[in-house]
């Protein structure tokens, strides 16, 4: 019996041996894994993204945020990490901001509202005076320009409730009746989900107040809102799940269509031409045509590859390399998510081709 005994020692003895090992590589490699987790979570709550497009941030963060051990196994730990968060992050990136962040991001970076209501100064908008109204459109139709939506209580719409406001966004009237010409792009907002009408208004109620009169709006026939292709009611929060969807939503919501698409006999050709470009601009750039977005193979983005795409949304360079000109507002949609980005394009895939 007590060479057996002595056998079984030797046994665990050699088993211990063994397994500690193991033991100890494996709660490093947890304790690894946890600590890539807490940095995705981190980022995903401070940037407002997904965890997809947290990776994508984290990756590049300084050790302070991201420490230097986690930075290295970030690649070879990522399937697990992301395999723990994203059950707490299935939903939409804009479902991870408050309110008000979620408003700004729309406002500064999709919307690209400054281009229009912030006015312009020599080296672009003066954002000293932000939202606080800015570009004059003189057409034959009317000439007005774009308002003081700063929470200002004389000259800006500090006395509108929220339902107001929201109303506006997707009707394009006014609580005193009046509407909106059509250059303010309402009628691609009716496709809007509620969470981002709250969001709107949230944000804009945040801004800082500035004292800014508008010429009153000179309207030379009716005003009624140009609804757009893709038109319907609210997105629901299960289709903007799917990419595609989601890029018409952001497309919708930026109103690309408005510019993309040439004017026919009765307005813009939407039935025939939508995304075929050809509208021309003029401004302090000089003169600019949009482009044919459509996935037309030689006259449009058929051959662009999605970088090229993504690169001419957000940074305005063209396949060739070229500098592409305004009026595009290539440095708010520098602000947009990578996935968002990358939704605009699968999107853009879809258009039928147009020549």
């Amino acid at each position: 019996m007590r060479g057996f005994g002595m056998e079984i020692r030797d046994f665990c003895l050699i088993l211990c041996t063994v397994l500690l090992p193991l033991a100890g590589r494996f709660l490093v490699s947890f304790f690894k894994l946890l600590r890539v987790s807490v940095d995705l979570v981190s980022v995903i709550f401070r940037c407002g993204v997904s965890a997809g497009d947290a990776v994508a941030r984290a990756a590049s963060l300084r050790p302070a945020t991201l420490s230097l051990r986690g930075a290295m196994t970030i690649h070879a730990l990522l399937p697990v990490a992301l395999a723990l968060v994203s059950p707490f992050f299935l939903v939409a990136p804009a479902d991870a901001q408050s309110l008000v962040e979620r408003g700004r991001y729309l406002v500064d970076a999709v919307m690209s509202c400054h281009n229009c209501h912030t006015p312009m100064g020599p080296n672009g908008p003066d954002f000293s005076k932000a939202l606080s109204g800015g570009l004059t459109f003189d057409t034959p139709a009317f000439k007005v320009t774009a308002s003081n939506i700063t929470p200002d209580k004389d000259t800006g719409i500090g006395t509108w409730s929220d339902d107001d406001l929201k109303d506006f966004l997707v009707t394009g009237m006014r609580p005193n009746g009046i509407p909106t010409a059509p250059i303010m792009p309402t009628g691609f907002y009716t496709r809007i989900t509620p969470r981002d009408l709250d969001a709107l208004a949230a944000y804009l109620r945040s801004v800082k107040q500035i004292s800014n009169v508008t010429p009153t709006p000179d309207y030379k026939t009716a005003m009624k809102p140009e609804i757009g292709p893709y038109a319907g009611g609210p997105v629901s929060n299960d289709d903007m799940k799917d990419p595609v969807t989601r890029g018409m939503y952001l497309v919708r919501l930026a109103h690309c269509l408005e510019c993309h698409t040439p004017l026919g006999p009765a307005g813009k050709d939407y039935e025939n031409a939508t995304g075929k470009g050809g509208m021309t601009f003029k401004g302090p750039f000089g003169e600019s045509v949009s482009a044919n977005i459509t996935s037309h193979q030689k006259a449009g983005l058929g051959e662009w590859s999605d970088a090229e795409i993504g690169r001419a949304i957000t940074q305005g360079i063209g396949r060739d390399g070229r500098k592409l000109k305004p009026p595009m507002g290539y440095a708010f949609y520098a602000r947009m998510t990578p996935s968002d980005v990358e939704a605009i394009v699968k999107f853009l895939r879809t258009l039928p081709p147009r020549e």
